[in-house]
């Protein structure tokens, strides 16, 4: 993969300021209508399986804890179906509000974030679940797994590699889809599958650590899926993947916000200025004709100005391109952790240390370096990596890879008189301009959008609400019951959080 450079003489932050707003509105009284009774037409909710991933089981803000599980979706979906002779429905529920695993007296894995009037941060708490304890109860009905890719959720033994699968499994050879289906569900929902497909690769930056499922191995894992929660006759709703890169946790950070003032911008001008001399003068005395050397050189003068520029990487050496400087292009993004780990550790900076201001001094005034100072001028750049950012070529694997499985999603519930099909793709793109919930305009930004939590990938309790009102909309689109209709069949936005207090635990 492409190690990447991001260049600059100031490090980047991200603030959000708070502000005390009076939201209080004199209260309206609703007309009260008749009532409509739900009609759920031959639907038997009498016992409901949740399968997905972290959407499913209600992971928010970074964690997953008790408030947030009582939040799902799937949890929501629940209360809706209990006004139809709805059966119970366990949840794998954690141990505390603070999230996180505990081992030997450690935090293993962290808690929630909570916004402390800046931005997102940890709590500061030592959590109570016990890494590999079995969750209170002995049979569940929701199976939404944290981390879960589609061939995870159809793998034996997958407990002893998942510790949230590990709390609830049947066994230690246990599969998701097993246990799932051994709760004999009547009606099911196949939620988020193929989003981790592809996210681990996407939030590392496509850097070679996470790959993309091929659409191959998804097609058949999801195949296997459906199968089995259909094999009863069950009825269900199953949804599309959505575009990932259209959440916050890729597009807080813009890739405009290397801020320069005159006087850094004049320095890293003429510092590019000096990498486009290096590497005429290197092409040249390897044989490269001198105006062709001068065209290829040219492009490595890249030219800053006073207020944002884009950031510079690195991309594959080509014969057109052969020391691989550029600027980020519109389009690519930046993922939101690059600006902790850049303050952390000290990268998007050039070290003009006094000896590459003297080899700089030596081509400003016309003179050969040797390879060894053309070298040092070049190391002297002090780069984040490439998992702080996705490429044209990296954006576009995410995208093919979802648009595969959305297909293969689309065709199942076309060709399914049981299968009910919600559009979550389409629905995040929606957000992204502003979508609709009762009284609020909820969008994608990062805290104060009110759909997606503070980590910038999971639903407030909110955006849960507003994606079981999807999936109950969808239920009476295919199988004509009247959720949408009927006389609180719909979850209500006032009645699900979009934040949680540090002081919930």
């Amino acid at each position: 993969m492409k190690n990447y450079k991001y260049i600059g003489l100031l490090l980047l932050s991200i603030g959000f300021a708070s502000c005390d707003v009076d939201n209080t509105l004199d209260p309206i009284e609703e007309a009260m209508g008749p009532e409509i009774a739900l009609d759920i037409k031959d639907l038997n909710l009498s016992k409901y399986v949740a399968v997905g991933a972290s959407f499913t089981a209600g992971y928010t803000d970074g964690a997953l804890f008790k408030a947030a599980q009582e939040n799902s979706f799937p949890n929501i979906l629940a209360s809706k179906f209990s006004m139809a002779d709805g059966g119970e429905f366990n949840q794998p529920l954690m141990e505390d509000n603070t999230g996180g695993f505990v081992a030997g007296g450690n935090a293993v894995q962290p808690p929630r974030l909570y916004f402390n009037g800046v931005g997102p941060t940890r709590l500061n708490a030592l959590p109570t679940t016990t890494l590999g304890a079995r969750a209170a109860g002995t049979s569940f009905n929701n199976y939404g797994i944290p981390g879960a890719k589609s061939f995870h959720l159809t793998f034996a033994g997958y407990a002893t590699l998942n510790p949230y699968f590990e709390r609830m499994a049947s066994s230690e050879n246990a599969s998701v889809v097993g246990d799932a289906t051994a709760q004999q569900p009547t009606f099911f929902t196949l939620s988020e599958v193929g989003g981790n497909d592809v996210l681990g690769f996407a939030t590392s930056g496509g850097d070679g650590s996470d790959m993309i499922t091929p659409p191959s191995v998804f097609n058949d894992s999801f195949t296997k899926l459906v199968i089995g929660l259909t094999k009863n006759n069950a009825k269900g709703v199953i949804s599309t993947v959505p575009n990932i890169t259209l959440l916050p946790f890729f597009n807080t950070v813009p890739n405009d916000a290397l801020e320069l003032d005159a006087a850094t911008a004049d320095s890293l001008t003429g510092f590019f200025q000096a990498v486009s001399g290096i590497f005429i003068q290197g092409a040249i005395g390897q044989g490269v004709p001198p105006a062709q050397a001068q065209a290829l050189g040219a492009q490595y003068a890249l030219t800053f100005t006073e207020g944002k520029n884009r950031w510079v990487i690195d991309v594959p050496v080509t014969q057109t391109n052969p020391l691989g400087f550029r600027q980020m292009t519109e389009d690519e993004l930046l993922v939101l952790t690059i600006d902790q780990r850049a303050l952390a550790q000290g990268y998007g900076s050039v070290l003009l240390t006094p000896a590459v201001l003297q080899v700089l001094g030596k081509l400003q005034a016309g003179a050969q370096i040797t390879p060894q100072e053309g070298g040092m001028v070049l190391a002297a750049v002090n780069g984040i990596d490439d998992k702080d950012a996705l490429d044209i070529d990296e954006l576009a694997s995410i995208k093919s890879a979802t648009d595969e499985y959305n297909k293969t999603i689309k065709a199942i519930a076309n060709s399914n008189k049981n299968i009910a099909l919600v559009d979550l793709n389409a629905i995040l793109l929606e957000a992204s301009g502003g979508i609709r919930f009762d009284n609020y305009t909820m969008t994608t930004s990062l805290v104060t959008g009110g759909l997606v939590s503070l980590d910038g990938i999971h639903l407030t309790g909110r955006g849960y609400a507003l994606m079981a009102n999807k999936i109950l909309e969808a239920m009476d689109a295919k199988f004509g019951s009247n959720f949408t209709t009927a006389t609180n069949g719909l979850a209500k936005a006032d009645d699900y959080p979009t934040n949680f207090s540090p002081t919930l635990r």
